[in-house]
């Protein structure tokens, strides 16, 4: 198996950025879209959107998303 090493979260100290990626509009892969900590206490993320970066925008649960079928 694979060790990776992440970097620690310089807001916590505790966890760990992990980078997401994302499918764009036209379903190309956009890999790194999103880093986030891995303490959920922390809730630190930063997000690229269009170009723009965003840093600690409200985290919301995958569980209120509708299914887009393709």
């Amino acid at each position: 198996m694979e060790q990776t090493n992440f970097p620690k979260c310089q807001k916590c100290k505790t966890g760990d950025l992990v980078p997401l990626s994302d499918f764009g509009s036209q379903g190309a892969n956009i890999h790194y879209k999103a880093w986030v900590c891995t303490n959920p206490d922390c809730g630190f993320n930063l997000k690229i959107r269009n170009g723009d970066v965003y840093i600690d925008e409200p985290i919301m649960s995958g569980t209120m998303r509708t299914n887009h079928t393709r």
